[in-house]
């Protein structure tokens, strides 16, 4: 590889509805060179989250948006390839948040330490990173699961619904999924142990999932809106909680979409009627529980084995834009990780 060249990805222009390759660029620049009291970067992983979605849009959000001609943003994790920073050295592997590109510059504020000899250093961009954190956070701080409660997630084999049944069920629920796709669905029961699991897929979705919670629903985590949302608020109880994380049916929406389905009303209804709690949320608003109680307690549900997860990588920077694009319609399994320096 070339050590004197960067490869990044920058945004090339803003998608109206789903997102092509032509939205994203590919550049090569010189390979930075740290000031005093910052380091080089050499990001070796990079998560692929749908936030990134929104980061693309111009629209008011709870983040700016990405520049036209700057590089797409995102979780890493990387290795301290040159160090002007006396708390951090050469070699040192860590959590960043560096982007899409092989090389970046930190003034350290924004990285955490790992250790690859406690776990795999792809852990800190999934189960024991923000995905996982944002399952933790959102589910006891809003859901409040309690024992007996029936606990529905969308998007269950992902990387943030597959840790909110886990949870739930170590918080003595039941766990009710929605996936896409029998190996999806599979794979939530058998591997996650999930209660029951539900394919959105299936032309009698509803009555399924009606079926699967014979006593209504108490905590829908929501992941995901759209014809989903349709299926579940008929059968929220009273006082249920509706953490409200991700609206991925939603994100390729164009002007004309926003337009189409108005499910306002309805909603608005059944949160009078039925005294709902829904709450959106982001994950940093809690960020005072991720070190001390969340980093502690998942490392010990998965050395234990009662928390499980699963990864799907890809290789090679030049594929983000397509693997990007497949994960808001669904294609991945797992958490969706890219390798930058496939060996």
């Amino acid at each position: 590889m070339n050590h004197t060249e960067n490869t990044r990805i920058v945004l090339a222009a803003r998608p109206d509805g789903r997102p092509t390759t032509s939205d994203f660029r590919l550049e090569h620049s010189p390979v930075p060179e740290p000031a005093d009291g910052e380091v080089l970067l050499e990001n070796l992983y990079l998560s692929l989250d749908p936030y990134m979605r929104w980061r693309m849009s111009a629209a008011k959000s709870y983040a700016e948006p990405v520049g036209i001609g700057e590089v797409m943003v995102g979780g890493t994790v990387a290795r301290i390839k040159q160090s002007r920073h006396s708390d951090w050295h050469e070699g040192d592997t860590v959590l960043a948040y560096a982007g899409w590109q092989r090389f970046a510059l930190s003034n350290g504020q924004d990285l955490r330490r790992l250790d690859p000899s406690i776990a795999h250093p792809t852990t800190a961009l999934g189960v024991l990173g923000m995905p996982g954190f944002t399952a933790y956070a959102g589910l006891l701080n809003i859901g409040k699961p309690k024992p007996g409660d029936t606990v529905v997630v969308a998007a269950a084999s992902g990387a943030v619904g597959s840790v909110v049944g886990q949870i739930a069920r170590l918080q003595g629920a039941r766990a009710v999924g929605i996936a896409g796709g029998a190996d999806k669905c599979a794979f939530v029961k058998d591997e996650l142990g999930f209660d029951a699991v539900i394919d959105h897929r299936a032309p009698d979705f509803a009555e399924q999932l009606a079926k699967a919670c014979p006593d209504g629903i108490d905590v829908y985590f929501e992941n995901v809106a759209g014809p989903v949302w349709d299926a579940v608020r008929p059968l929220l109880n009273n006082f249920a909680r509706i953490p409200v994380c991700g609206l991925i049916a939603h994100y390729n929406d164009g002007a004309i979409q926003h337009a189409q389905a108005d499910r306002l009303p309805a909603t608005m209804h059944d949160i009078l009627a039925k005294s709902l709690t829904v709450r959106g949320f982001i994950q940093t608003e809690f960020v005072d529980q991720q070190q001390d109680r969340f980093l502690q307690e998942a490392a010990q549900w998965i050395a234990e084995g009662k928390l499980k997860f699963r990864e799907d990588i890809i290789d090679g920077l030049a594929q983000a834009p397509e693997a990007f694009i497949g994960l808001l319609e669904g294609r991945n399994f797992g958490k969706l990780i890219v390798r930058l320096n496939p060996q």
